[in-house]
């Protein structure tokens, strides 16, 4: 970035991912048992925002009736170990979209949907491969 752009010297930290969801309390149940995330804040009566943590991971479920998911993924979340995560995902029923794969940007990953079928990309770091799949 060039010195003299006014966002020159901002450090941006970690994102967390906005999701939409139909029912909060059976999303906060799949991400609390499946993904193993802990709410760490609720708001509304009846509860209509929650925000969840595991780890350096943040999720923000927000409750829109009317939701409707899309085709790609609303997330991706690193983890250490891919493969003991997709079992144990497949173990609790999981919807899972796309296989545990070694992909050739240098990550092992998976897709799975949530109750409300918002997808998560779920991936880890193999070797030297780069932070972010390139454009497919």
């Amino acid at each position: 970035m060039m010195a003299d752009s006014p966002l020159h010297g901002i450090t941006f930290g970690r994102a967390a991912p906005g999701v939409a969801v139909r029912d909060i309390r059976q999303a906060h149940d799949f991400y609390v048992h499946v993904l193993g995330f802990r709410c760490v804040f609720r708001n509304g009566d009846p509860v209509g925002f929650m925000v969840l943590q595991n780890g350096d991971a943040e999720i923000h479920l927000s409750r829109k009736a009317d939701h409707r998911p899309s085709t790609v993924n609303v997330m991706h979340i690193f983890v250490s170990d891919a493969a003991a995560l997709y079992a144990h995902c497949e173990a609790q029923g999981a919807r899972i979209i796309k296989r545990l794969a070694d992909k050739d940007y240098g990550q092992r990953a998976f897709v799975l949907a949530d109750p409300d079928g918002n997808r998560i990309d779920i991936g880890e770091r193999q070797g030297n491969g780069s932070e972010s799949p390139p454009d497919r």
